[in-house]
């Protein structure tokens, strides 16, 4: 139970971070308009909630939910489907569809999320892009920027055919990047490079602000459903976003050549991409004011926290660095406490498939792995820090948070 000592610590937290709520609440307003207008320009109609099965041909309610998609990411196009199975899925499948042997991979956001690694081939793989020929190299940020002298530079000396940029920091100390810092590196590269493939992982990113990397003159995009845009309500799936050519190519990558995006049976699940899409905005704003209150109250606490209060977001991860592996895992263990859906359970670490130390996450989900429904993690590695996104209401955030400060103290 959660004792009134700190449902009262959270009612005067609350009261210092009313103007940060507010930015929120602002940026929510101009995505929900979008989305809404998005809706009535492509006719969403009963008849887009139907069913296909086998092949799925001539699905009125895949085809509606891809121009959404595309109108509400500032794209040409996208492909948005629930045989992506994961966020990481859909990179594996950009990544293959748009790199043959001999291209070259150019990472300028540093070390790649950590299931992504065998994918590229930094762990060995006899399925990773290297195993087919494809080198892989990267640039470190800087002071949580780009090195865009160094990437210019390395543009200039070396034919890359894709530059990929991760903007969350998965589970790294760095800061995740917004999408001003995104515009200005496309517009170092696109002085030295126009060709280039500009492909960002947009995990976790979606609606914190107001423009996409589309916007800002990125050639792709890609993110998971079980994220931000499928608000809680899509049991999974991802997309891709971007030009149309990229995009009809990872089609062909994710069925197979020749009929691409044609085919695809959406086995009853387009009413919930849809409903999950028209809530994101409201959801992202509530697990942001979340992550806020997160982090004014661990602060206060006495803990470290990236980001503060009242930063600048680019995602929807707070951290809290507890340099001390059990405050981390009771910190866990009460953000699970505090879920609708196995409470009782108790995380432990374990050895989570695709990284290398061992992992503890609470995530008392509606849906399996659901990042934006109220979840935390973290490897058990130095310096101990506690990764925690989502919440589908503040209300439930509030609460959740209140229980895992509760477990903390004892």
């Amino acid at each position: 139970m959660i004792t009134e000592e700190i449902l009262k610590f959270i009612e005067q937290e609350e009261e210092k971070i009313t103007t940060e709520f507010k930015k929120i609440e602002k940026n929510c307003r101009i995505n929900s308009q979008k989305v809404l207008e998005a809706f009535q320009k492509n006719d969403v109609s009963e008849g887009c909630f139907n069913s296909t099965t086998g092949y799925g041909y001539n699905d009125l309610g895949r085809e509606t939910i891809e121009k959404i998609f595309a109108d509400v990411l500032d794209a040409e196009d996208a492909i948005v489907r629930s045989q992506f199975i994961s966020g990481t899925h859909a990179l594996t499948v950009a990544l293959f569809a748009y790199l043959r042997p001999n291209d070259k991979l150019l990472s300028i956001s540093g070390l790649p999320y950590d299931t992504l690694h065998e994918v590229i081939g930094i762990v060995p793989n006899n399925s990773s892009l290297a195993s087919y020929g494809i080198t892989y190299d990267q640039i470190d940020l800087v002071n949580d920027d780009f090195d865009y002298e160094k990437i210019q530079e390395y543009l200039k000396n070396n034919k890359v055919k894709m530059i990929e940029i991760q903007r969350s920091k998965g589970y790294s100390t760095r800061k995740s990047i917004t999408i001003d810092k995104v515009e200005k590196v496309v517009k170092a590269i696109r002085e030295v490079d126009k060709e280039v493939i500009i492909m960002v992982d947009n995990c976790y990113c979606e609606f914190v602000e107001t423009k996409t990397p589309i916007t800002v003159g990125c050639d792709v995009m890609v993110g998971s459903l079980i994220k931000n845009l499928g608000g809680g309500i899509a049991p999974n799936g991802a997309y891709i976003a971007g030009r149309k050519d990229l995009v009809d190519l990872a089609g062909e990558r994710l069925t197979c050549p020749g009929e691409g995006r044609e085919v695809g049976p959406t086995l009853g699940i387009n009413k919930s991409l849809l409903q999950g899409m028209f809530l994101a905005p409201s959801v992202v704003a509530s697990s942001l004011k979340t992550s806020i209150l997160t982090a004014k109250c661990l602060e206060d606490l006495g803990y470290n926290v990236e980001p503060k209060y009242n930063e600048h977001r680019a995602d929807i991860v707070q951290n809290i660095i507890f340099n001390d592996p059990e405050k981390l895992i009771k910190y866990v263990q009460g953000i699970q406490m505090g879920s609708p859906v196995d409470s009782k359970a108790v995380p432990m670490p374990w050895d989570m498939p695709g990284y290398e130390d061992q992992v503890i996450m609470a995530a008392g989900a509606f849906t399996q792995g659901s990042s934006i429904e109220l979840s935390c993690d973290g490897p058990i590695r130095s310096p101990y820090i506690a990764y925690q996104q989502g919440g589908l209401t503040y209300e439930y955030g509030r609460l959740g948070v209140a229980r895992a400060i509760e477990e903390l103290k004892k």
